[in-house]
């Protein structure tokens, strides 16, 4: 078959080339993420309505922020992090 030919094949003799479980596949795969990527996007409109609440309360939503990325790090990584920002203040008669 020559190249120019692989172009006139119609979209369901290539489905069919391509197995039509592969393509389902590949469909349900690009399905479950557009699904995700909405529920993401819910997510963060429920997370920026906390960030909301918790300013209107008269909590600081910047150390909020700082808490919960501490949270998310090793125990050693937070105490080297500490460290150094504790000499770096030293150094800069903080």
């Amino acid at each position: 078959m020559l190249a120019h030919e692989e172009q006139d094949v119609a979209p369901a003799e290539t489905a069919a080339q391509t197995g039509g479980i592969a393509a389902d596949r590949l469909r349900s795969i690009i399905e479950r993420v557009e699904r995700l990527e909405e529920e993401r996007k819910a997510l963060a409109g429920d997370i920026k309505d906390i960030f909301s609440e918790a300013k209107s309360a008269g909590f600081d939503v910047k150390i909020i922020k700082q808490i919960l990325k501490l949270r998310k790090m090793e125990p050693a990584q937070v105490e080297e992090q500490e460290t150094l920002l504790d000499i770096y203040r030293r150094a800069l008669g903080m």
